[in-house]
């Protein structure tokens, strides 16, 4: 790996690392994605006092840029907002891969690139039904409890789409533009193979000039994040501070809480303090800060349980490209698309099946399959990348340019599926990961059904092995009502420590058929109200 320098100094100028550590802050956030950046807009919209404090550069507004895999020096990913270390995977005990996961470092986090999917979970995502099951016995804040805070996050995300036709779940306040001529036949299509499409839940404005930029940091305010919805109205408040370019090396207890946070920052060591810590951080990265917190406690802060880094969870992602019916239009990429027909079927716990907003020509097919053999035994088969760039361009010239759909399924938690830093860098996260026989049962059922639905159409299944999407690693911080199988209590305050929060994917108990923006949005306003109301009635009791 290419040897690390300094970052740049945050925009916001030299000293205020120095400035921030002389004052006591009520809140201090740990991160900017989408749970650090909407817990502290809700925080500073209640007047308190709150830091942001992001490791990753602030950018700049006007910015675009792609999120890349292929760049490997570390100051040049943090200057663009990638996260700038690989993380190393160990997948059923394979041997060691390191890679650049899909993840974002910089102000918003990895929103800024991938937010846009807003969907509602499930009821039995949350709790056990008669129909189903729930894997843990049910989340400890239930269904109907959260279904105030999902309202408020669409609003808040201004969330447009249409209600799914198999469900009782609402439909967002706000319509979604009108389809093209050719989504509109992609529609017409998947109902004829009896299927119910509708709009998907999407957090994006689409302003004038929107360039309909999923996947892809945007200068335009269109879409609604981490920065968008969250940091950038906190700061408008006058009570929210960001310190950018920012460190966090570890979180200093005493008595029972969080009294320090030592941070490196502007070129020096900082120790900042405030009446709550807020970790939102990310699933990989807010368990190792607690597990490198090891001044008091040797196994590391929160960690009485040993839960900490453990039951790691990824969706399983099914891809699937799907031509035109014949005479149909091309309608090529699209996010438009969600169906449910498969979220729980024969019993299966599967998930949402979406467009993913690229199309499966030749370039496209290929770049796919030549990173699906990169993470694969045929790695070292000679002529492989060749292989699959003939495969392309034959697939292409055959059935012309797809649709990609991807099926979201759900992944469940393990104790052994952990994550914890890498011994040799602590920045570098380390997953241990099995790929459990139900998964690959339930994988294999989702197969046999997409095809089966689809029969009317030619279609390509573009997996060859189980496709983990490290883009939405979440559970490692999860939170329930036992303090000796979890590490959060109801609230997502520590069971170990008075004034630790979690706002981030770490709190999910199960994963969800779903992408989980949407949730960990209304988990961060659900858990912010919590905190304001707490030190807004401290400081009545004081005065």
């Amino acid at each position: 790996m290419a040897q690390r320098s300094a970052p740049p100094p945050a925009s916001v100028g030299q000293g205020l690392a120095a400035r921030a550590a002389a004052r006591h802050w009520d809140v201090v956030v740990i991160g900017t994605g989408v749970g650090g950046g909407i817990i502290g807009r809700r925080m500073a919209e209640r007047g308190l006092s709150v830091l942001f404090v992001e490791k990753g550069p602030v950018g700049h507004r006007t910015e675009g840029q792609d999120l890349r895999g292929d760049l490997e020096d570390y100051v040049a990913r943090q200057a663009r907002g990638f996260w700038p270390t690989p993380i190393e995977t160990r997948i059923d005990g394979g041997r060691p891969q390191r890679f650049f996961a899909p993840l974002g470092s910089g102000v918003g986090g990895s929103s800024v690139f991938y937010a846009a999917a807003a969907e509602r979970p499930e009821r039995h995502d949350l709790d056990p039904t008669n129909a189903m099951p729930h894997p843990t016995g049910g989340w400890p804040v239930g269904y109907d409890a959260f279904r105030p805070w999902f309202d408020q996050a669409e609003d808040l995300l201004s969330v447009r789409g249409e209600a799914d036709p198999l469900s009782d779940l609402p439909a967002p306040h706000l319509a979604a533009p009108d389809l093209t001529p050719a989504e509109a036949a992609l529609f017409r299509d998947i109902r004829l193979s009896g299927l119910h499409p509708y709009r998907a839940h999407e957090a994006l404005r689409r302003l004038p000039g929107c360039t309909d930029c999923l996947g892809r940091k945007c200068p335009r305010p269109c879409k609604m994040d981490g920065r968008s919805a969250g940091v950038e109205p906190a700061l408008e408040t006058g009570n929210a501070t960001l310190l950018a370019n920012a460190t966090v090396e570890e979180l200093i207890e005493s008595g029972g809480r969080i009294t320090q946070a030592r941070v490196r920052a502007d070129g020096r060591e900082v120790l900042l303090q405030a009446d709550v810590f807020v970790l939102a951080a990310g699933a990989l990265n807010s368990p190792n800060l607690l597990l490198r917190s090891t001044s008091t406690q040797a196994r590391g802060c929160a960690n009485s349980s040993g839960w900490v880094g453990r039951g790691l969870m990824f969706h399983l992602s099914e891809l699937v490209a799907v031509w035109p019916l014949r005479g149909s239009p091309t309608v090529g990429a699209t996010r438009t698309l969600a169906f449910r027909d498969l979220y729980s079927h024969e019993g299966q716990r599967l998930g949402l099946v979406q467009s993913m907003g690229v199309s499966a020509d030749a370039g496209q097919i290929a770049a796919h399959l030549k990173s699906m053999l990169a993470h694969s035994a045929l790695r070292r088969l000679p002529g492989a990348p060749r292989l699959a760039t003939l495969f392309g361009k034959i697939a292409a010239e055959v059935f012309g340019s797809a649709t990609v759909l991807v099926g979201v399924l759900e992944d469940l938690a393990y104790p052994e599926n952990r994550v914890r830093p890498h011994p040799d860098d602590p920045e570098i996260p380390l997953v241990d990961y099995r790929i459990s026989d139900e998964l690959k049962q339930r994988r294999a059922h989702f197969r046999r059904a997409i095809r089966q639905k689809l029969s009317r159409h030619r279609l390509m299944m573009l997996c060859f092995s189980p496709t983990l999407n490290f883009g939405h690693p979440c559970g490692t911080l999860r939170f329930g009502s036992d303090p000796a199988t979890s590490v959060l209590d109801a609230d997502c305050k520590a069971h170990d420590l008075d004034n630790l929060y979690v706002a981030d994917a770490s709190f999910m108990p199960s994963s969800m058929g779903v992408n989980p923006s949407l949730t960990i949005a209304a988990n961060a306003l659900r858990v912010g109200e919590i905190i304001a109301a707490r030190l807004v009635s401290a400081r009545r009791k004081a005065s």
